[in-house]
């Protein structure tokens, strides 16, 4: 059995067969592509002040891909229009963009690169969720869970709804 030790934020822990954070708690989910084939998986370890994503899939373009967090934990629909929109946390009406100085949305988080092979690797840390109830966090796990999407365009940050990234081509169900 292969043992690699994993040091991040100040916490230390071991990882075996699966993820592990610094208080034990950590999700991973199947990336499902079209026709509800797996194509990776992302994931999900709690730290102290956010949560660690860890994205690996194949199969997809290449190039810059939108992804984002959204509502619902729902990805067998074709076009995963089912995982809703994106979280947003109490915000009655969200602004969209990481580079918007209005942004309210919990949900946005960087674009995906995929190279010349159509693989993607990508850690991505996201300060305003959370895998449990944190004060000031949006919790991932909440009644109905939620879904990392990615899209067939990249994301750029500022236009509404969504940045301009186009169709989901890809989903994972977090719970």
């Amino acid at each position: 059995m292969t043992r690699r030790a994993l040091i991040t934020l100040g916490f230390a822990c071991t990882l075996l067969a699966s993820p592990c954070s610094a208080d034990g708690l950590a999700r991973t989910a199947s990336i499902i592509g079209d026709g509800n084939k797996v194509i990776g998986t992302v994931t999900l370890s709690q730290a102290p002040r956010g949560v660690l994503l860890k994205v690996e899939a194949s199969g997809l373009s290449e190039g810059w891909h939108g992804m984002h967090i959204h509502s619902v934990a729902t990805c067998g629909d074709p076009g995963f229009k089912a995982s809703g929109g994106h979280v947003h946390g109490s915000a009655a009406a969200s602004v969209h963009g990481l580079l918007n100085e209005n942004a309210t949305d919990l949900g946005d988080l960087p674009n995906l690169f995929v190279g010349p092979d159509g693989k993607a690797f990508a850690e991505v840390f996201a300060p305003n969720l959370s895998l449990g109830e944190a004060v000031g966090r949006l919790n991932l796990l909440d009644a109905d869970g939620s879904a990392l999407v990615i899209h067939a365009s990249p994301d750029d940050h500022v236009s509404q709804p969504i940045g301009g990234a186009g169709a989901r081509i890809a989903c994972a169900p977090i719970q």
